[in-house]
């Protein structure tokens, strides 16, 4: 019998190397990625905890750590995932879409890093906040 293997949700972190919100951020993001490759390898026989705690933990996913600033594609797609209200938290100075995009092709540098997206779920978190980080990767949970 052949299985079908689910491809992993992919979580990508714009993150600048030398701040020390964004190097949190890859830290924290490192050890849930971890922690739930290990609860995947895990025998599933004998853990009980998705019926107890359902949400609390966050299925596997391929973390992409990239120092290199989103395309306007994806930047554009980052700002419908964080919303009209959250738009300056991912570009310096901006309030629309519009003007996200002109800024950031005026100046990449505009782009404000940490930003955590996580492309087959439609959320983006634009803080150095563990607490959205996490309530963020675990909401999937919720959904499904």
């Amino acid at each position: 019998m052949f299985r079908f293997h689910k491809t992993l949700d992919i979580v990508t972190l714009f993150h600048k190397a030398g701040s020390p919100a964004s190097t949190r951020a890859a830290t924290l993001l490192k050890q849930v990625s971890a922690n739930a490759t290990e609860t995947a390898t895990e025998d599933q026989a004998s853990d009980h905890s998705h019926q107890t705690h359902p949400n609390r933990s966050r299925q596997e996913f391929e973390l992409n750590i990239t120092e290199d600033p989103p395309t306007p594609d994806q930047l554009q797609t980052i700002l419908e995932y964080v919303g009209q209200s959250n738009i300056s938290s991912v570009i310096n100075g901006a309030s629309t879409v519009n003007e996200a995009l002109k800024k950031f092709r005026a100046n990449s540098e505009s782009f404000k890093r940490p930003v955590i997206v996580d492309w087959n779920n439609g959320k983006a978190v634009a803080s150095e906040k563990e607490s959205e980080i996490l309530k963020m990767l675990e909401q999937v949970n919720g959904k499904e």
